[in-house]
């Protein structure tokens, strides 16, 4: 099994670039933590962001306590494991790989893409030094911790045992530390125990009523603690293959599960954002620990057992003290089946240290210049992006969002050439699936601001160009022949090329990203390392042949064009002549099909205007890099605008329109296209 993306794999499917607009260090996390792990010797916490980044803290430092980021998944870090007495760290993630850390110096070893869906949990046998993964694959793989980190880009294959059986996606799985049972939880709703040694199935343990999203093991391997969506814990006698005993203190669904080392108390949390405390020989003792503002998805206990991390689907990680003393856990009255009745007061009213989450953003509007996105934060800040440049270009404070979009929002209709996901709490832009997609925008770069002074309206495509920026750093040889021809101005260095636009570049920190369209990641580095040696052989195995095409052999998009009819209007005093279907590129102004109607409709112009070539193309100036084909009629032009008016379901058309802009906001309809001219009386 490769570390590494191969060749074959993007010759098989369609591959996917996207990009992620962000800031070039993420100190906080922007869209919840799934996973927590606490390192005793150096009091580290280490968090799984569901922005797709692992961060590393100083429980020492509470002023400033950022370490460093993790960051190479593409998706949710779902789970983290520490291992080697804490210095590796494993994790798994929704971008469908499992990824081995250097945990004190913060990079990625070596990726697992064993899995064929998203990775859900890891469990780990501190004892052997062994991991399991586990995910909606169904699948269950056992790996070897410490040949995990002895891979190195020559030597990177692993053999993996599976744990096979599996009839549902898996959400939960644990392991005792001596790595002789291995339990998983599933939307199958059974609990599936084998012996992780021989691979053998052991038992099927029925009786929760919903997906299984927590699991604890004791250390011996004879009990096991289980929580469920259903809002109950359970607690399972292996031995006996039973339920032994059934806790309701939760009124919502129960996602997460720690006990403390003697496995006396369970700390429990979930939906009701709750974290209970509960006595397992006498579950009627339980206690309200904390109630934080969202859903609780993990907790960790720092190595005294004094206090625990709570993490959830906000962004802030929480301390709160704990007390283990009986005289701590208080009574409080349960009905005849054991549900909680009455009100709970928390013991802490407040967390004892706090690290502090950042927004996410939870909505966003495309504006139609198909160019810059408004977004709103779950702290009500409106802020404008830039997709072109990858960057922030305004933040509008609480404003009115609604009232934003239709302030910024022009009446000018531009392909969509990219999609937008909010998934990980940051901007994701994700460029159109193929060339047809990504290729569609054909914009005036004089209208747009990215040419100030240019004497012809140069035409630019937005995919072109953010693709070309993305891997302007990415050198190729000219040709692979080229490999060994040099310069004659420079000696022995051999001629390359390099990528980028005329116009501008993007921020060298940006991630860009290869996926299978709708699939798994292949590869993930920043703009700025795009130039490196090992970095531009993956990239060679990795870019597609359409981006190749335009970003190293510098090829220009095709023209998107557009079918319309061209009739006399009714008031025009025109005789009607027969129907002509033309066809023009999908960005030409009205002015040019006035142009073509005053120089060859009516007959007034020369021949040397902008034609319709046998009646049949109206010519729309230069494209971008092709300044041959100008407008030299320009007086023609505007002649032709105070001679001719253009109209589509009898509106008047302004002059500056183009045919996609009058087709999306007039013609609203998925027949070709039909506008009437009258000559100017």
């Amino acid at each position: 099994m490769a570390t590494h993306k191969t060749g074959g794999q993007s010759a098989r499917k369609k591959v996917q670039v996207s990009m992620v607009i962000r800031d070039e260090v993420e100190r906080k996390h922007r869209a919840g933590v799934n996973s927590l792990q606490y390192d005793p010797n150096l009091h580290r916490l280490y968090s799984a962001g569901r922005d797709s980044i692992i961060r590393m803290w100083n429980c020492t430092n509470m002023n400033d306590p950022y370490i460093q980021s993790l960051e190479h998944h593409t998706d949710w870090v779902n789970d983290i494991v520490l291992c080697c007495g804490g210095k590796n760290l494993i994790s798994a993630s929704s971008d469908t790989t499992v990824k081995v850390w250097s945990a004190h110096k913060g990079f990625c070893m070596s990726t697992l893409r064993t899995h064929k869906d998203y990775v859900k949990s890891l469990a780990y046998a501190k004892d052997k030094e062994q991991v399991a993964s586990a995910g909606l694959d169904r699948a269950i793989f056992l790996w070897d911790v410490n040949t995990l980190t002895a891979l190195t880009a020559s030597n990177n294959t692993v053999t993996t045992s599976s744990l096979s059986g599996n009839k549902d996606s898996i959400y939960s799985l644990a392991m005792n530390p001596s790595g002789s049972v291995i339990v998983s939880g599933s939307t199958e709703k059974v609990l599936r125990v084998w012996d992780p040694r021989t691979c053998n199935k052991l038992m099927k343990l029925r009786g929760h009523t919903d997906n299984i999203k927590a699991l604890v093991l004791n250390k011996d391997g004879t009990q096991c603690l289980s929580a469920s969506s259903d809002g109950t814990i359970k607690l399972w006698s292996l031995g006996q293959q039973r339920c032994v005993q059934t806790i309701k203190v939760h009124s919502e669904g129960v996602w997460a599960l720690l006990v403390n080392d003697t496995f006396s108390h369970v700390l429990s949390g979930g939906r009701d954002k709750k974290v209970i405390m509960t006595e397992l020989k006498n579950p009627q003792r339980y206690s309200l620990i904390c109630e934080e503002k969202a859903p609780i998805l993990k907790m960790v206990m720092t190595p005294d057992q004094s206090s625990i991390w709570v993490a959830t689907s906000e962004s802030t990680i929480n301390n709160y003290s704990i007390s283990f003393r009986g005289d701590q856990c208080g009574d409080y009255c349960v009905d005849g089946i054991g549900n909680a009745v009455g009100v709970m007061i928390p013991q802490n009213s407040d967390p004892v240290q706090r690290i502090l989450g950042g927004p996410a953003i939870r909505q966003c509007y495309v504006l139609n210049d198909r160019r810059h996105v408004l977004t709103k934060d779950t702290e009500e800040n409106v802020s404008l992006y830039d997709v072109l440049k990858a960057s922030k270009v305004e933040e509008l404070g609480h404003v009115d969002f609604d009232q934003e979009v239709k302030n910024r929002n022009k009446i000018v209709f531009v392909p969509n050439w990219f999609n937008v996901d909010l998934k990980t709490g940051m901007l994701t832009i994700h460029l159109g699936q193929d060339e047809n997609d990504c290729f569609s925008a054909w914009v005036s770069a004089k209208e747009t601001g990215l040419a100030e002074d240019d004497a012809v309206d140069q035409k630019v495509n937005y995919g072109n160009l953010l693709l070309q920026a993305l891997l302007e750093q990415w050198w190729r040889p000219l040709h692979a022949d080229d490999e060994n021809e040099t310069n004659s101005n420079d000696g022995n260095v051999p001629r390359h090329t390099r990528g980028g636009n005329p116009y501008f570049s993007v921020p060298g920190h940006t991630p860009v990203i290869f996926s299978e369209v709708g699939g798994r990641t292949l590869y993930r580095l920043l703009v700025q390392d795009a130039g490196g040696e090992t970095e531009g052989v993956l990239l060679n195995d990795t870019v597609p042949p359409w981006v190749r095409d335009i970003v190293v052999d510098k090829n220009l998009p095709k023209f998107i064009k557009i079918p319309f009819y061209l009739l006399p209007h009714s008031t025009s005093g025109v005789k009607s002549l027969k129907k002509d279907r033309l066809i023009a590129n999908d960005f030409i102004q009205i002015r040019k099909v006035a142009e073509h109607v005053y120089d060859k409709v009516l007959g007034a112009g020369s021949d040397s205007g902008s034609v319709a070539g046998g009646g049949n193309t109206v010519s729309s100036g230069s494209p971008a890099g092709d300044r041959a084909n100008t407008d030299s009629n320009a007086d023609n032009s505007s002649l032709a605008e105070e001679k001719v008016e253009l109209l589509c379901n009898d509106q008047l058309l302004d002059p500056s329109m183009d045919l996609r802009t009058v087709r999306h906001f007039i013609w609203k309809s998925s027949t070709d296209l039909t506008l009437h001219y009258r000559p100017v009386k």
